[in-house]
């Protein structure tokens, strides 16, 4: 028969005190770096709704690109103008 092992000593207490850490304490010290180094974007539900999975979405937004960039030239104004009509 086995024998249980003891638990060990280091184990995590369930408070903590300020002076058990050396130190000054920052709350979020590493929030910015962690925003920046993710790329994790957060879908409405509704939007997630309409999508299986995440490569059915950058599919949609692949094909969504390719159409603004394909009409984009067809949106140019016509440099002509319409003729003015004179007072009699």
């Amino acid at each position: 028969m086995k024998k249980n092992k003891k638990a060990p000593d280091n184990e995590l207490r369930e408070e903590y005190k300020r002076s058990d850490f050396s130190g000054q304490l920052v709350r979020g010290k590493y929030a910015k770096s962690l925003s920046e180094a993710s790329n994790i974007i957060v879908l409405k539900p509704e939007v997630a709704a309409a999508f299986p999975n995440g490569e059915a979405v950058n599919n949609a937004l692949q094909s969504l690109i390719a159409v603004a960039q394909a009409t984009t030239s067809l949106t140019k104004r016509s440099s002509v103008r319409g003729k003015k009509t004179r007072a009699a």
